[in-house]
């Protein structure tokens, strides 16, 4: 299954999807607040491999077919998703992103029947909050010192705060 929007495909990824991923998983600007550092060429080509094989993520492609990010779109108990994204720096502020996210959520909302979706990011995020806002997602709530994902070099977790935003079916429908 694919779908397609004025400017891109969004597919399921491949393992021959690894050069472009690479070039983004490899960029520490990119990753800054994900729990997970710039990945190695041998760190992505297991990606790309485990990527092809979960259905949970989306490769993200201009029409050329090019690799440009990715969308994350897993269900949680009582027909709850959790939206995420990442998306490759060359390609940020061109709305892609949003295309992409936006497509996949009226797909979510109109045929899979998704009751609710969810999406959570570091506060100092300012482009990723606000993209759940143009989605249409509120911010539920702002969690304090909730997660951690790397020590300090003393071994003490670097605490993070997180801000949550959820959508409801009835309220993507009345956009």
């Amino acid at each position: 299954m694919q779908i397609e929007t004025e400017r891109l495909i969004i597919r399921p990824f491949r393992a021959e999807d690894e050069p472009a991923l690479y070039e983004y998983l490899s960029d520490a600007e990119v990753v800054r607040y994900e729990p997970y550092h710039p990945m190695s060429m041998e760190e992505v080509r297991a990606e790309a491999v485990r990527r092809a094989e979960d259905k949970s993520f989306w490769a993200v492609c201009k029409k050329n077919g090019t690799l440009i990010g990715n969308l994350y779109f897993d269900k949680g108990d009582l027909n709850t998703w959790e939206l995420g994204y990442v998306f490759n720096r060359r390609y940020w502020k061109q709305g892609y992103a949003y295309e992409s996210a936006w497509a996949l959520l009226d797909l979510a909302f109109r045929e899979w029947d998704v009751r609710r979706v969810t999406a959570m990011c570091d506060p100092e995020n300012t482009a990723s909050w606000r993209l759940m806002e143009r989605l249409g997602m509120r911010r539920e709530g702002e969690l304090k010192q909730n997660v951690y994902f790397f020590c300090d070099e003393a071994g003490n977790p670097i605490w993070k705060d997180t801000y949550e935003y959820g959508l409801l079916r009835e309220e993507w429908k009345q956009r």
